[in-house]
């Protein structure tokens, strides 16, 4: 009994195996990608058309004919409207025919100044009589010169009942049916339809002050050139897309900013050869913001926040975990520019977030494709 007793004691003392250490948890790595990059501001703007005509009637009369089709693409010189030219036939007419007795009594005129001429040499009639001829021809010369111009002005108003477009572009809506009464110039002219052209096309967006104290002070460092001098790239997103889907130059800057909204009225020129985009549309407007620099750039899933600020979580060389306070630029091709904080040689935790603590050991991976790359 003692000796099982003594036993049973010495069974008691024995300490059970220590737990093998937990591994260290596993996360993907990369370098940040290494680039040259342009800064782009972006605004919102409104497209508007180069050219827009208000076609309205420049003679009164009755319409015949609507000679194109709502919101079809006409041309310059397509014939719009026509209006009963009739009444102005008459006057064209009567313009001739009195063009024509003007003709003739300068003829007449002119004949008897010859003989007058002739005359006065042989004393058969006098200076003073020489003179008065003289005179009735040059009476009957403004008298020609009058009846002309109305002619001209007759035949103008037949011209005129033949409505042309202007300019080339889409042509709203007819405004006047045949058989309506307009109005012409004379009378306050009766609006028939409009035009606006489409290609290329302008948008119109407002620069906050700052981008451009910004913008200035880069010109001024030589670092940006400016869009009053320079056709400056822009890049332009419609309603519904997520990416750019057109380009174009900037064109014009007003020349003082609005007092109410403390911006610039800026513009930029687009084409758009397709005619797809219409005056009125909403575009996203990215300008030039800076000259090409060498960034390093990293996806948006490698930053986390701490509080107010941006931190990266980097691997050490004995593989503990490291928190780098960096300051953030633009996307750039689905990429956050960083621009302090990093260096080109860090390995930054890009996948695995969570699984890492400052100052704890992690078993870094190199990612299998690059930073950023479409799978």
């Amino acid at each position: 009994m003692v000796l099982l007793v003594a036993l049973a004691l010495t069974g008691c003392g024995d300490k059970p195996p220590a737990p093998a250490a937990a591994a260290a948890p596993p996360v993907t790595v990369a370098q940040p990608v290494k680039r040259t990059v342009t800064d782009w501001d972006e605004f919102t703007g409104r497209f508007d058309a180069v050219e827009e005509v208000q076609v309205r009637a420049r003679v009164g009369g009755f319409v015949n004919s609507v000679e194109f089709h709502d919101g079809a693409i006409v041309h310059a010189g397509d014939l719009l409207y026509v209006i009963d030219a009739r009444p102005f036939e008459a006057v064209a007419e009567q313009a001739a025919g009195q063009l024509a007795d003007a003709r003739a009594k300068t003829e007449l005129a002119k004949r008897e100044l010859d003989r007058g001429l002739s005359l006065v040499q042989t004393n058969a009639v006098s200076e003073q009589v020489v003179d008065q001829r003289r005179q009735a021809l040059q009476a009957a010369h403004a008298a020609e010169t009058v009846a002309e111009g109305a002619l001209k002005a007759a035949q103008l108003n037949i011209e005129f009942t033949h409505v042309m477009a202007p300019i080339t572009g889409r042509v709203s809506r007819h405004l006047v049916t045949p058989g309506n009464l307009v109005q012409g110039s004379d009378g306050g002219s009766t609006l028939l339809t409009s035009i606006v052209s489409l290609d290329p096309i302008y948008i119109y967006f407002d620069v906050d002050e700052a981008t451009y104290q910004r913008n200035s002070k880069l010109w001024s460092e030589g670092k940006r050139p400016s869009s009053r001098d320079t056709p400056n790239p822009v890049q332009v997103t419609l309603t519904g897309e997520t990416k750019p889907s057109h380009e174009g130059k900037m064109d014009f800057i007003d020349n003082r900013l609005d007092a109410s909204t403390a911006t610039l009225r800026s513009r930029a020129v687009i084409p758009n050869t397709d005619l797809s985009i219409l005056p009125g549309q909403f575009g996203r407007v990215r300008l030039i913001g800076s000259s090409p620099y060498e960034a390093l750039l990293l996806p948006d899933a490698a930053i986390a926040t701490d509080q107010s600020r941006k931190i990266v979580f980097v691997v050490k060389d004995d593989n503990t975990v490291e928190a780098k306070p960096v300051m953030l630029g633009p996307i750039d091709e689905g990429l956050r520019v960083i621009r302090e904080g990093l260096k080109p040689e860090d390995r930054v935790i890009v996948d695995g977030l969570q699984r890492a603590r400052v100052g704890a050991k992690v078993t870094p991976q190199m990612a299998k494709a690059p930073v950023g790359a479409k799978p």
